[in-house]
């Protein structure tokens, strides 16, 4: 967090993505992507921005052993934990179950000097049991795992389409999203997860609000599902199912359409955004002259940042939320004269 307790974090750990994104530049295949293309993007993107964010989320992979060198004093370092993608599952094989990095565990993470683990999890609660529960089982492994070597927990929650009426920007799946996320908040607030803080999509898609369904951010027109004042209430309602602090996700949009989710969301409660494509994306045009890139980075994406930072002021801090009820709220546990105890090693 920031000094007043807010979130303004950069997300940097995309890999199967980032594939993808590199591949159309490149005009190669995905899998014809090397490690290289992928660790020197990952640290340019590093080296200009990261500065500019509270705490950095990168890779075990392509991205910490090349880019670690480039965090700032004062910029929090967090790693992520999951393998990309995932298993395809369920009957229609639409289904999505998570795995964690083969190699890779939490204990790793803290002797690496992170300052928390990350974890990403898609879900959707009306998914067959047994990726429902899967998905359950994977998150609590690693919250307990966080908790034993004393980590912080970030869950990152995204839904996807999977039901036969449902496609990633149709008007169905988007009626759905507000209760989608919903389910997942308070499902993944239960204490028995051990998460410190959620990071969330953003509970309702813009491009279908009747403000912006004219095609104001990519300029195809669509239904009108909800206006801005059910929208707030999507989020306020997200605010009061957390049982923890929350931060917004970018998902892929662009920065326009981010800006305003992370002003929308932080007026209902939300303690910041951790943000990862709608921020640098317009800098994978140019690779690999990483010469360019840099140049866009510390001109557009340094403005993507500035323009995040003045809709985010009303951020709730992170000790403001009702976990903490304040900053004299948060002390050691079981602190006292047997403390040094009953620590656990």
């Amino acid at each position: 967090a920031d000094e007043n307790g807010r979130f303004k974090m950069m997300a940097i750990d995309q890999r199967g993505s980032l594939k993808r994104m590199l591949a159309g530049v490149l005009s190669k295949e995905a899998d014809e992507v090397k490690y290289q293309d992928l660790a020197e993007f990952k640290t340019t993107i590093t080296k200009v921005l990261s500065p500019y964010s509270s705490a950095t989320l990168t890779d075990p992979i392509y991205g910490y052993p090349n880019a670690i060198k480039y965090f700032t004093k004062g910029t929090g370092l967090l790693l992520c934990s999951e393998e990309t993608g995932g298993e395809k599952a369920g009957k229609s094989g639409k289904e999505i179950k998570s795995s964690l990095i083969s190699g890779w565990t939490v204990e790793k993470t803290k002797r690496a000097g992170a300052d928390a683990v990350k974890l990403l999890i898609y879900y959707r609660g009306d998914a067959s049991p047994d990726v429902v529960n899967h998905q359950k089982k994977v998150t609590r492994e690693v919250g307990r795992e966080c908790r034993q070597y004393d980590l912080p927990f970030v869950l990152e929650l995204v839904n996807y389409p999977f039901l036969p009426d449902e496609e990633k920007d149709n008007a169905t799946f988007a009626r759905r999203k507000p209760t989608i996320v919903h389910d997942y908040v308070k499902e993944f607030s239960r204490s028995e997860y051990g998460v410190d803080i959620l990071k969330v999509e953003f509970p309702a898609n813009l491009k279908f609000a009747k403000e912006y369904c004219q095609g104001e951010f990519d300029g195809v027109k669509r239904e009108a599902l909800y206006d801005l004042s059910e929208i707030k209430d999507f989020c306020g309602e997200v605010t009061a199912l957390a049982g923890v602090p929350w931060v917004i996700l970018s998902a892929g949009v662009d920065i326009d359409e981010f800006v305003e989710n992370v002003r929308i969301a932080t007026e209902s409660g939300a303690s910041g955004f951790l943000g990862g494509r709608a921020i640098w994306q317009g800098s994978a045009q140019y690779y690999p002259d990483k010469e360019a890139m840099e140049e866009w980075l510390s001109t557009s994406g340094v403005s993507n940042f500035k323009r995040l930072y003045q809709v985010f002021q009303a951020a709730t801090p992170y000790f403001e939320h009702k976990k903490f009820k304040g900053y004299p709220g948060i002390c050691l546990e079981k602190k006292g004269a047997d403390w040094y105890k009953q620590y656990e090693s």
